[in-house]
């Protein structure tokens, strides 16, 4: 059963980025780094025991964050479920300053084969789990835990409770769905609900210490009929294993 879920969420990813256009700024969460991965790296690098170590963007899509990481660590590999996905990442890193991964994390065999190639690492994700299969959840941050190993980190950004509102409130407008969030709904690939409580959970039940955390606006590339930025509530978290 666990394989038929993951690929018929495999197969709407596919489906979602094979559709999706190379140009900056088209897919909603794909905002630049500066709004995203920027800010997160200033919460996340106080918490880092070892920099050195290679670090994974798990849920990487087309790299935009992948590629501003490998600018600032030694070794950065971009990994997503989606095949068409990490085509896009490809193309948009000419000169392969990261490496590219197809890796379903929920598969414990995927995610210790890897940890097998590069030892502990450091894990960035923003926005997988809410996208993820609820019966797939646990198992995803069992995978975290088995990459970061003894001496990674994981830094998590998770749409918080409040995001729901404001996304239904989007998607019933009179106009319908913004153009960028129509797609992600076609494709059957609804944020469903993960709850302030249960992040911590998962990590705690994965054998992670949660480090930090707090709250921050996930930053889309969707702006209000009035030229507002759309943004939605969010909440990130820091998390290892504590000797």
């Amino acid at each position: 059963m666990g394989m038929s879920v993951t690929s018929r969420y495999r197969e709407a990813w596919e489906g979602f980025w094979r559709e999706a256009s190379d140009e900056p700024g088209t897919v909603m969460w794909d905002a630049e780094p500066a709004v995203t991965a920027g800010p997160h790296l200033a919460l996340f690098e106080p918490h880092l025991t070892d920099p050195a170590l290679p670090l994974v963007d798990l849920g990487c899509g087309n790299g935009t964050q992948t590629r501003f990481l490998a600018d600032r660590f030694p070794r950065v590999v971009g990994a997503d479920l989606s095949a068409a996905a990490l085509d896009h990442a490809r193309r948009a890193d000419p000169a392969g300053q990261a490496s590219y991964r197809q890796l379903d994390a929920a598969e414990k065999g995927e995610a210790q084969a890897l940890h097998a190639e590069f030892g502990d690492a450091n894990v960035y994700m923003r926005g997988v789990l809410h996208q993820c299969e609820p019966d797939d959840r646990q198992a995803l941050v069992d995978g975290i835990a088995t990459l970061v190993g003894d001496r990674g980190r994981a830094f998590l950004v998770e749409l918080s409770g409040a995001a729901k509102a404001v996304l239904l409130g989007l998607a019933s407008g009179p106009a319908g769905p913004p153009p960028k969030l129509a797609p992600v709904f076609r494709h059957g690939l609804a944020p469903g609900e993960v709850s302030d409580e249960a992040v911590p959970e998962y990590l705690r039940s994965a054998g992670l210490t949660v480090l930090a955390s707090g709250e921050l606006p996930l930053v889309t590339t969707e702006f209000d009929s009035d030229g507002t930025r759309i943004e939605l509530p969010s909440r990130w978290l820091v998390a290892g294993r504590t000797a």
